[in-house]
């Protein structure tokens, strides 16, 4: 393939390219006029997803009746019988009372701790969530800004090739004018020459 050849084969592929983008953006094929400026827009922030409604908490376990009942020593002997096995089960009704405020007081403990522990866990999720949140919605800007300035690019380079197509147009008629007076000077010479 010549050279020539080859030029007007890359003229011809950039000219179908440009229509094809003209025709996709919607704009008239026929018109040389440039493509109106396309300016990036500042990006709006993502529209939040509502956020769930909040479930009920489950209800904390109630140690009352416990807590209230751990001293067996309070309770009441009736009559003379259970004075004496009182008196007599002193000592074991002692280690049980002092075992059973031991465990009232760990029961008490551990749903202190089971309610800072799940306290502490929400603060934590709820700080994670708040970070992946904010990433997120800095990510979606990202992708719109950068979308704006591909749209921008494309038009730009639709207006190049317009520029470049138009240049080569011009200099392709430009050349053809001049071979034709070449050609007319060269027939003016050879019948000038043929005269004599």
């Amino acid at each position: 393939m010549a050279e020539s050849d080859e030029n007007a084969h890359l003229a011809e592929e950039l000219r179908r390219i440009r229509d094809a983008v003209r025709d996709r953006a919607l704009l008239d094929g026929g018109a040389r006029a440039s493509l109106p400026p396309v300016a990036t827009r500042t990006p709006e922030v993502p529209a939040r997803e509502p956020e769930p409604a909040a479930e009920p908490p489950v209800p904390r376990p109630d140690g009352a009746a416990v807590n209230a009942s751990w001293d067996v020593a309070q309770t009441p002997a009736g009559g003379f019988l259970g004075r004496l096995a009182r008196r007599a089960l002193a000592p074991l009704v002692g280690a049980q009372t002092v075992w059973n405020a031991r465990q009232v007081q760990l029961d008490n403990e551990i749903l202190e701790y089971v309610d800072r522990r799940l306290d502490a866990t929400h603060r934590h999720y709820d700080r994670v969530l708040g970070i992946h949140g904010r990433h997120m919605q800095d990510i979606n800007e990202r992708h719109l800004i950068l979308q704006e300035e591909l749209v921008s690019h494309v038009h730009d380079l639709v207006k190049r090739i317009d520029l470049v197509l138009g240049e080569a147009e011009k200099g392709r008629l430009s050349l053809e004018f001049a071979l034709r007076e070449v050609r007319s000077r060269l027939a003016r010479l050879e019948e000038h020459l043929g005269h004599r």
